[in-house]
This record gives C-alpha cells, structure tokens and sequence, in this order.
C-alpha cells in the first residue's frame, strides 16, 4: 500500500512539471485606465467613421450635409415666421369677433328704444286724438251720452295677473245734466277647461264713479290658475242701465 501511494504521487508530479505539464504564459501587467482609454479611443474613432460614412452617403446620395443643415435652419425660420403670423390673425379675429358683439348688443338696444319709441310715440297720438275730441265744438264732446274710450289689457309681473286701463268721457249734454254718476262694472272672458267662461273683475274704484267731464281708471286683477284670459270687457252702469260699454280681446 504505501509502495502504490508513492507511485502515484510521483505520477502526479511528473504531469505537473513533466513534458505533459501545461504550458505557462508569461503576460506584462497593465492597469485599468489604461485600457478604459484604448476603449474610449475605440469607440470614439468608430463614431467618427460612421459619421464620415454617413456624409459621405448623403453626398453621392445628392444631399449634402452643409445644405441640408441650411435648408433645415430655413424651414425653422420659416414656421417662427408662419406661427408669427397665425398668433397676428388669431388676436385679430378676436378683436372682430369682439367688435361684432358689441355692434349687435349695440344694434339691439337701438331696436329696443326705436321700439319704445314707437310705442310712446303711438300713445302720444291716441293722446292727442283724446283731448282733440275733448275740444268743444268736435262731435266728440258734444255726443250727448257718456262712453268708454281707449280700454287696454297688457300682461303684468304677477303670473296670471293682468292691468288694465281706460278713460271715461262725458258727452256735453250730460256735462249739463251735471255729469255721469254710476258705476264701473269690468267682466274678464276666460278659457278654462275646455269652455268659455266669465269672470267679475272688480273695478278698482272707491264706490260710484262721479265724472264731469273725463276720468281715468286703472288696475290689477287676477286670473284662475289654468284659465287663459281671452278679453275684458267694461260697462258703465247709471240706475241699472247700461250707458256704455267696450271690450278688449288679446
């Protein structure tokens, strides 16, 4: 046993520096920086030969890279340019737009006063025909009967209320006769469910109407909920006949 154990490390010994034994390579030592920089040297001259390759390309290919930088610089310039001016035709389609409302704003509160005006100027006129028929001598004021002039309905702020307004004239010979006493009776015509309908409007006065000449009446009344005022119609009663009467449809 100890013959063949000696055997064997003389068998290892011969392979280790024997004719078999691997061959030794003998290399000098370089440090780290070095090499990092035979690699940066390495890479930078690949990028500067693609570069080159790359304009060189470009130039057989007809583009050279000195005019297609000039032509890209130009392109640039030229969108500043055209965002220049869009910005221009942006605030000045504003500005238009601007200018365009107030003149229709403008327009409006002009039609709006024209409006008023012709409607002022419309009850200037039925004022005037009034008191001209007044005048003595016109057969207005000489008709020998009292009567309702000028009854109109408009639409008031309240829902369903509506005012009215009317004048009532004394003829010259009931002026003599010392003039009217009586009584102001205000019926409304409604449409409500389905069917016509009339409604006593009490007539804002204080008691029996005693007129020497002309007067002036105005009110307020309201409406059922659901009905639809159709018309008003005023009466003017002296002992318990009826001396005149006018009716106003909307």
């Amino acid at each position: 046993m100890a013959a063949s154990g000696a055997a064997v490390r003389i068998r290892r010994l011969r392979q280790r520096f024997g004719i078999n034994a691997p061959r030794l390579a003998i290399r000098a030592h370089v440090a780290w920086y070095w090499r990092a920089l035979l690699a940066v040297a390495v890479i930078s001259l690949s990028l500067a030969s693609a570069a080159w390759l790359y304009d060189a390309g470009r130039g057989l290919a007809g583009y050279p890279a000195a005019e297609s930088g000039e032509e890209l610089r130009s392109l640039r310039n030229y969108v500043m340019e055209l965002d220049t001016e869009l910005t221009k035709l942006r605030g000045l389609v504003g500005t238009g737009e601007s200018r365009l409302q107030m003149e229709r704003a403008t327009l409006r509160k002009l039609m709006s006063q024209v409006q008023a005006l012709e409607n002022e100027n419309a009850a200037l006129r039925e004022d005037v025909a009034f008191y001209e028929g007044l005048l003595p001598g016109t057969p207005q004021a000489t008709e020998g009967s009292v009567r309702i002039d000028r009854l109109r309905i408009e639409p008031a702020e309240a829902a369903g209320g509506y005012r009215y307004r009317l004048s009532v004239v004394v003829g010259g010979d009931q002026r003599r006769d010392g003039g009217f006493k009586g009584v102001l009776v205000l019926r409304a015509m409604v449409m409500q469910n389905g069917k016509k309908a009339t409604i006593d409007v009490p007539a804002q006065t204080k008691g029996n109407l005693e007129i020497k000449r002309f007067h002036r009446v105005e009110g307020t009344f309201a409406v059922p909920a659901g009905a639809r005022l159709l018309g008003v119609e005023a009466s003017l009663l002296q002992d318990g006949k009826v001396r005149a009467t006018q009716s106003a449809m909307l």
